[in-house]
């Protein structure tokens, strides 16, 4: 008789499936270096979803250079500060900070971390890469409830290190905005926290099958915990935490970038985060995480095929309410 065998259902990609230790999720890997210096990366806070009307610019979708309605994702993204620079060095254990570079004027990040006292002239050199610490602006917003600031890192690529020195001295201490990090059309990945659901079942959690509605006591449990062994394995799906989980989608089309909140903003408001009223970013799909969630964008590190930067053709952007009435 053959032997009975099948896949493992439910997805094991992530494991331990942990609560994310951070709300601003940490980017470890950069897209490749261009011709000239510029910041990798910027955040916006998350204000919901609508859809629009878009001539279809995928060259291989069966609707390519038509008109489709597409569900887009709404990000509300006020100007970043940066608030210093951070030189890195290689050594055999990975990169360690060398040094920091501290701007004037930036007393709104100390309910974030202690801000350092004195603020000295240095002599940089002989450093391998360098980065800036950028800081959001939420009291500009008002669907966002924080005041204080989420700080990050963001990585500056392109040209020379003497270059990037040049570029990240230039922007020290100013705000940064969103069109000077990136265009319309263009390719980016976006990382942020998913959405928290709690402590869940097995079904939920990973997606097994229900036991047989003869089965002793309960359907939606695991049949075994696995062979007589002193040990429950790792790889048996359980009960536990599931969703805010640090994630990473990649490719998704910046449709719009927009100064004038208004034109976005449907009747009413986004539920559960109300009017736009800063610069936004519409993308193209969903991304994770839930309303008024921080969320890191940064160019594409695996589109591979050559995309073509160009301004979508949007003809309708759906205002209507959403409120469900």
């Amino acid at each position: 008789m053959a032997q009975h065998s099948k896949p493992r259902r439910g997805s094991h990609a992530y494991s331990p499936r942990k609560r994310a230790r951070r709300e601003t999720p940490r980017i470890k890997a950069w897209p490749s270096d261009g011709d000239k210096p510029a910041l990798q990366g910027f955040a916006g806070y998350k204000a919901g979803m609508t859809h629009v009307l878009v001539v279809d610019y995928r060259p291989t979708s069966t609707t390519s250079g038509q008109e489709v309605f597409v569900p887009v994702t709404v990000l509300e993204a006020p100007p970043m500060k940066i608030a210093a620079i951070r030189f890195y060095e290689y050594t055999p254990y990975g990169l360690k900070t060398k040094t920091e570079i501290w701007a004037d004027g930036i007393d709104e990040l100390a309910e974030r971390i202690p801000l350092p006292k004195k603020k000295k002239e240095k002599n940089i050199d002989n450093f391998d890469e360098i980065r800036v610490l950028a800081y959001t602006e939420p009291w500009r917003i008002t669907g966002v409830p924080k005041k204080v600031p989420d700080l990050m890192e963001i990585r500056i690529g392109g040209g020379d290190l003497q270059q990037r020195y040049e570029y990240a001295q230039s922007i020290l201490g100013k705000e940064i905005s969103v069109k000077d990090v990136f265009s319309e059309g263009e390719m980016i990945d976006v990382i942020a926290v998913t959405k928290g659901k709690g402590f869940q079942g097995a079904v939920k959690r990973w997606g097994v099958k229900l036991l047989h509605h003869k089965n002793r006591k309960h359907r939606r449990m695991i049949g075994t915990l696995g062979p007589w062994l002193s040990w429950v394995r790792p790889n048996v799906p359980q009960a536990g935490q599931t969703g805010y989980h640090k994630r990473t989608e990649y490719n998704k089309r910046i449709l719009k970038i927009g100064e004038n909140g208004e034109e976005i903003t449907p009747a009413g408001g986004f539920p559960h985060y109300g009017i736009v009223r800063n610069e936004y970013v519409v993308l193209h799909g969903s991304i994770p995480g839930s309303v008024k969630r921080l969320i890191r964008m940064r160019p594409a590190v695996r589109y591979l095929r050559g995309v073509k930067v160009e301004k979508p053709e949007i003809t309708y952007i759906s205002t209507t309410s959403k409120q469900g009435v």
